[in-house]
């Protein structure tokens, strides 16, 4: 069956960004270094959180989450980039182009649901601090983010079954930086109406229903805020959830933009690039920055290193 389906493209040129050769090096070693501090800021934030017993409760642990889901974006996207980047466009196996595609779909749709319950995390904390540590614990994250496995395995399972079924005959060029669905499918030449349906009806349960929840966890959050008498209250209460809602808002505004709106072109790389590349990059700069006990366990592993280091 593979090898029928695949017989005619075996190849998919990636042509990237096509801004001449002094351009894209300077392109290259941008991206090389978001790359470097995306892997190791994520990695930082897993550390410093399993070192910190301060720090062993859901919101930190779904942080951790949300730091492995970046990584395994940022490894599925920037490696091949970075390719395509320094060869002003590179060739791809059609067959690595749709398992990048569909390592790609799988952590996209791990991030929104992770942001999710995220979110419904501070809702609880802030809205219902009595009850919080009856409904959010270890147990409930752990079975939580099991559940968010099964679907994102489910989901890339259908997609991987319904593209096998299509035919593809060319051409086998793709003007982006990755291997997107849209521009694989005006790969094919075999009805594309079943899989651009199953996209459709993906999108409410791993897009638009998480953010819908996420918008208004928020309003019941920021209408809880608005009733704390102090000023300083307030403000305390807010710092705790604004980190979240940062990323959640670059991450939306970016992936419905492009997946709502009909952008082609170096508009649709842009914004592809937001939510690719720069989402995993902001997320532990802007928890890390932001949040007062992940600094200072920091500086308690970064104190014990040195202390190991001075004793040796």
């Amino acid at each position: 069956m593979l090898a029928h389906n695949f017989s005619v493209v075996t190849e998919i040129l990636l042509l990237g960004f096509q801004g001449g050769r002094n351009l894209n090096w300077f392109l290259f070693l941008v991206l090389l270094i978001i790359f470097c501090v995306t892997i190791c800021g994520n990695l930082l934030i897993i550390i410093v959180v399993s070192y910190s017993r301060s720090l062993h409760s859901p919101m930190y642990f779904l942080l951790t989450q949300l730091s492995f889901s970046d990584i395994l974006l940022s490894t599925t996207i920037m490696p091949n980039m970075l390719r395509v980047v320094f060869n002003e466009g590179s060739f791809v196996s059609f067959i690595g182009c749709l398992i990048q595609f569909c390592f790609f779909a799988g952590s996209v749709a791990l991030e929104c649901l992770l942001l999710t319950l995220m979110s419904y995390d501070r809702y609880q904390a802030i809205c219902n601090p009595l009850h919080y540590s009856y409904v959010i614990d270890l147990t409930f994250c752990l079975k939580a983010i099991l559940l968010f496995w099964l679907i994102v395995f489910a989901v890339v399972l259908m997609f991987s079954v319904t593209i096998n079924h299509l035919y593809f005959c060319g051409p086998n060029i793709i003007d982006h930086f990755f291997c997107d669905l849209d521009p694989l499918l005006e790969l094919s030449c075999s009805d594309t109406f079943m899989i651009k349906m199953e996209d459709i009806i993906l999108i409410i349960p791993l897009a638009i229903s998480p953010f819908t929840i996420i918008m208004v966890s928020y309003v019941y959050i920021i209408t809880t805020i608005l009733r704390i008498p102090s000023v300083t209250g307030r403000q305390k209460t807010f710092s705790t959830c604004s980190s979240h809602l940062t990323v959640v808002s670059v991450f939306y505004l970016s992936l419905f933009t492009i997946y709502l709106f009909p952008n082609r072109g170096s508009v649709k790389k842009v914004l592809s690039f937001f939510y690719t590349i720069l989402t995993p990059l902001l997320n532990p700069m802007i928890y890390s920055l932001s949040n007062r006990e992940i600094k200072q366990a920091l500086k308690k592993l970064l104190s014990l290193k040195n202390s190991v280091f001075y004793i040796c």
